[in-house]
């Protein structure tokens, strides 16, 4: 791969390699029929498991049709139980499971091995440093 000009913009970097790390992450995780939507899903259930579709859909930045399809999926994968029946607004009455709990794992671990390459390929010294440089950005 060639380096990029000198003067492409913080921005225009952070996005394509965004777009980069996503396609890396999305790839490993079809492995056991998952995507980072599944993924975030799973999270936002674990931390709060009343929350509704529309929230759900709100945080991952889909229609809550689209979110219905990705948690029918996690059910049919046994990560996700439902509760309730699902609705429009309605409370998403839905419990993961120990096997979504294990899938949760798994997949967070496929996001840390590309984190540690992408890491490997700042000098040691640097690293901390541009975690924190990230962080502040994504929380202002």
């Amino acid at each position: 791969m060639t380096a990029p000009p000198g003067d492409l913009s913080a921005t225009f970097l952070l996005m394509t390699l965004g777009k980069r790390l996503r396609a890396r992450v999305d790839e490993a995780l079809r492995e056991r029929r998952m995507s980072l939507r599944h993924l975030s899903a799973l999270a936002h259930l674990t931390r709060d498991p009343g929350v509704s579709y529309s929230e759900l859909a709100r945080r991952a930045g889909v229609t809550a049709q689209s979110m219905q399809a990705t948690l029918r999926h996690l059910e049919d994968l046994g990560a996700v139980e439902r509760l309730s029946e699902p609705g429009r607004g309605r409370t998403a009455r839905l419990r993961v499971t120990a096997a979504g709990v294990e899938l949760s794992t798994w997949a967070r671990g496929v996001v840390s091995a590309v984190d540690a390459e992408v890491l490997a390929q700042v000098a040691e010294a640097d690293r901390p440093v541009l975690v924190r440089a990230l962080r502040s950005v994504f929380l202002s």
